[in-house]
């Protein structure tokens, strides 16, 4: 069976890639690899706790790997870190790295050129696939997710913090993938068949961050819903 490590973001495009992943059989998933902040010792973007990342290790059964990433951090330094990273995966004889990526073109190519740096090949289970469809599939199978980060250009404060369901799904304005897959939110998965226990946890405070210079292109206001570890 192929080595291979799995990029995950706890979030519900991971989630569903790993399944079909492990469905399928033709990878032995070795590790999970996630990025936090170094600053706030969450998952980079979504916020998320790491005690809430290491409990969804857990009851995925797969051991997991964090790699800090300080705040500001320059491409360069990016790139350095997970090289890396990366090339500490092949020198454990893991020849592939997995990605729950759907299609940004750019985003697969970027990935693909700096794996090829240490020769590992890029694997995407479900790159291509219709985004409602694919979201449909993820509640159908019986995922449960939550949104943790939404984009105040594109949703507003009532999308952060609901579960990923139909109701959220019809409530979407046009405008907005049903996968999130341009940025527009952001998911914690917290049980499913592939785990082997839910993730237990109380919704917190709701808070909008601003960062940046508001005429530049891209966004700069997220709001995030803090997940807080409930024993």
């Amino acid at each position: 069976m192929k080595k291979a490590y799995f990029n995950w973001s706890g979030g519900k495009d991971s989630a569903l890639a790993l399944y079909k992943v492990l469905e399928k059989g033709e990878f032995e998933i070795e590790r999970l690899f996630t990025s936090i902040s170094e600053q706030y010792e969450r998952i980079s973007m979504h916020g998320v706790r790491l005690e809430l990342l290491k409990l969804q290790a857990l009851s995925l059964g797969i051991p997991l790997d964090t790699l800090k990433i300080p705040s500001p951090a320059s491409m360069e330094v990016y790139d350095n870190l997970m090289r890396i990273q990366n090339q500490s995966y092949k020198d454990l004889n893991m020849d592939y790295s997995i990605f729950g990526d759907i299609f940004l073109e750019d985003l697969k190519k970027y990935r693909e050129n700096q794996l090829a740096k240490v020769d590992i090949k890029t694997v995407f289970p479900i790159w291509g696939q219709n985004t409602k469809d694919t979201v449909m599939e993820f509640i159908n199978l019986g995922f449960k997710a939550i949104t943790v980060c939404v984009d105040d250009t594109k949703l507003d404060e009532s999308f952060v913090g609901r579960n990923i369901d139909l109701d959220f799904i019809n409530d979407l304005p046009e405008n907005v993938d049903p996968c999130g897959e341009n940025g527009e939110f952001h998911t914690f998965v917290y049980d499913g068949p592939i785990f082997q226990f839910p993730v237990n946890f109380e919704i917190g405070k709701k808070v909008l961050r601003k960062a940046g210079d508001e005429n530049k292109a891209w966004s700069t206001a997220f709001w995030y819903c803090d997940l807080v570890y409930n024993i």
